[in-house]
């Protein structure tokens, strides 16, 4: 079946950086939207940012506007997630996910993304 692991997670200060990576394998890569997607404690998963298949399309949630990057090397199988200028609100469990068959116009929503990496903590404090 279809594997994505996650990895780049840690510990910040607020202001700091961090670059998570998803790995996909078992899968044809450039066929699939991927997205980020974050679970803080007692909260609802939320929708963080999503790249289109040829990664010439991106969003992001109003929040991360302007502080995270998403990417992909199709190349390489592997997602990203270049965060800059971290809040303690962005603390959280970070996920990727793939979704095989959505067109790019739908891409906010959790139940679409058929795959789920078993995501990477992110803690932002001082």
């Amino acid at each position: 079946q279809v594997q994505l692991v996650e990895s780049g997670g840690g510990v910040v200060q607020p202001g700091g950086s961090l670059r998570l990576s998803c790995a996909a394998s078992r899968l044809t890569f450039s066929s699939y939207l991927m997205g980020w997607f974050r679970q803080a404690p007692g909260k609802e998963r939320e929708f963080v940012s999503a790249i289109s298949r040829s990664g010439g399309g991106t969003d992001y949630t109003d929040s991360v506007k302007g502080r995270f990057t998403i990417s992909r090397d199709n190349a390489k199988n592997t997602l990203y997630l270049q965060m800059n200028s971290l809040k303690p609100e962005d603390t959280a469990v970070y996920y990727c996910a793939a979704d095989p068959t959505s067109p790019y116009g739908s891409r906010t929503n959790r139940g679409q993304y058929l795959y789920w990496g078993q995501g990477t903590q992110v803690t932002v404090s001082s």
